[in-house]
């Protein structure tokens, strides 16, 4: 039987107003998905100034929390904590075959994967994606897992990872202009790239964790890309890293984008100039009981 990870997460969003804000209402995606070979087992969330929060899902069968507080403060403090287990993937094959592209692109005919295979507001093609792709010899070759395991060591070989060079709400023109960005950006280019294969491709917010019981500390979530393939299902590229998504990601949401996947966002009265800190610590347990 394969070995369990277990994961205990702590993900702490601290708002720092200039002046008091006298209200907000707020969306949170912040609980990790339970499906496929990761389950939760425990999920709690509160907040400082303390707040009603109603649960719901969305179209992509996220979960979100929203909530609203109708009073004057000066700070907010967003906790979620959860308990999530993992098992190892199976090992993916070198390869899919001839007739691997000929299933994808019967898909077309579908709107099923609608949402994963047009552009959404953060992948739009554009003469900037395009130069980059006539530059770097980047085509649909034989084998799609082999064409998407080559894009995403392209990403990786292109850009230099950079905190602070990029914004949520930054284009992807950005990072291929500069070829300075954060994980949210190779995943934007990669799921552009994609669907213009006729891939289903979609955005994947969660964290990223280690193996070891020592505790790690991160500053914000990560971001990968899943593709539909043949016989394989949803599949985990981490274009950032080189890697395929394995028990180390934890997800959390999927969606078309970052936009839909954001793990706080709201409106608010007041409050002046704003500053949003973010500390995530994890602890892994290998080999761990389920439900304890």
């Amino acid at each position: 039987m394969p070995e369990i990870t277990q994961y205990d997460i702590k993900h702490v969003s601290r708002y720092r107003y200039a002046s008091p804000a006298r209200q907000c209402v707020m969306l949170l995606c912040l609980k990790p998905r339970d499906d496929r070979d990761q389950r939760l087992f425990r999920f709690e969330i509160e907040t400082q100034p303390q707040a009603s929060l109603n649960e719901e899902t969305d179209c992509f069968g996220n979960t979100r929390h929203v909530f609203n507080i109708h009073r004057e403060h000066e700070a907010l403090k967003i906790t979620a904590r959860s308990r999530v287990e993992s098992v190892p993937l199976t090992p993916l094959p070198s390869g899919l075959g001839a007739g691997a592209w000929k299933e994808i692109d019967a898909w077309k005919a579908s709107f099923t994967h609608w949402d994963f295979t047009h552009p959404s507001e953060l992948t739009r093609s554009s003469p900037a994606l395009a130069n980059f792709v006539d530059r770097n010899g980047i085509t649909r070759g034989d084998d799609p897992l082999k064409d998407l395991l080559r894009l995403s060591d392209t990403l990786h070989s292109s850009f230099h990872y950079a905190p602070g060079s990029t914004s949520a709400a930054s284009p992807i023109e950005d990072i291929l202009k500069s070829g300075r960005g954060v994980c949210q950006d190779y995943v934007h280019v990669m799921l552009a790239i994609a669907r213009s294969w006729g891939i289903p491709a979609r955005y994947v917010s969660g964290y990223l964790t280690g193996l070891s019981s020592e505790e790690t500390r991160a500053d914000a979530t990560h971001a990968w890309v899943e593709c539909l393939l043949p016989e394989l299902g949803w599949t985990g590229f981490d274009p950032t890293n080189r890697s395929f998504a394995d028990e180390r990601h934890v997800r959390i949401a999927v969606g078309r984008d970052y936009q839909d996947v954001s793990p706080t966002r709201g409106v608010r009265q007041g409050g002046g100039d704003t500053r949003l800190e973010v500390d995530v610590r994890i602890c892994a347990r290998k080999g761990a009981h389920p439900h304890t």
